[in-house]
């Protein structure tokens, strides 16, 4: 029996077939991964999602768990050994907004707003379920635009409508499956 996937997957990589298969389109709530997901998107910019995906274990571990309490507390010395870390993108910009998001995120659990709730509130707490011609995925959408500007507006980096709506795909908010995929007719 021939298992098809959505079109963008690479199915060389068992790391793609497993994000595909298990986390893409799926409704995430857990606040740990949610702030992972959107510093991830974020470091993706200008790359490859696989490229991120292969190097997610080391961002882990490089950035404590994703803890956002121990990210927020960076300070120059290890900012620079992040920068030196070649199992992250080192980039100056993506690390400083990796940080700068989680004082964004702390800003806002502090104001008594997970970001679970918050996220999920834009779609009224369900996913979005699109039937795009195969291959035919918007790079953002109304929506993405609306989220973007708010999560700027809360002092987030990296978090331009495209980011975001590949955010949204990645952490469920939005279903975008091909037709005929594996995943889609598992509904």
């Amino acid at each position: 029996m021939t298992i098809t996937r959505c079109s963008w997957a690479n199915m060389a990589n068992p790391r793609y077939i497993a994000y595909h298969d298990n986390e893409w389109g799926v409704p995430c709530h857990d606040e740990t991964t949610l702030f992972e997901m959107l510093n991830l998107e974020g470091a993706q910019a200008g790359l490859s999602w696989e490229t991120i995906l292969n190097k997610r274990d080391t961002y882990r571990a490089a950035f404590d768990g994703w803890d956002a309490h121990k990210i927020a507390a960076y300070d120059d010395d290890k900012k620079a050994e992040l920068l030196a870390n070649p199992g992250i993108v080192r980039n100056r910009l993506k690390v400083a907004a990796a940080i700068t998001n989680a004082r964004a995120y702390l800003a806002m659990r502090e104001q008594g707003l997970t970001l679970d709730a918050y996220l999920w509130g834009f779609v009224d707490g369900a996913p979005i379920v699109n039937d795009w011609p195969d291959g035919a995925r918007p790079a953002r959408t109304d929506l993405s635009d609306r989220l973007s500007k708010d999560l700027g507006k809360r002092g987030f980096k990296f978090v331009g409508s495209t980011i975001v709506y590949a955010y949204m795909q990645g952490i469920g908010m939005v279903d975008d499956h091909d037709r005929d995929c594996i995943c889609r007719t598992r509904r």
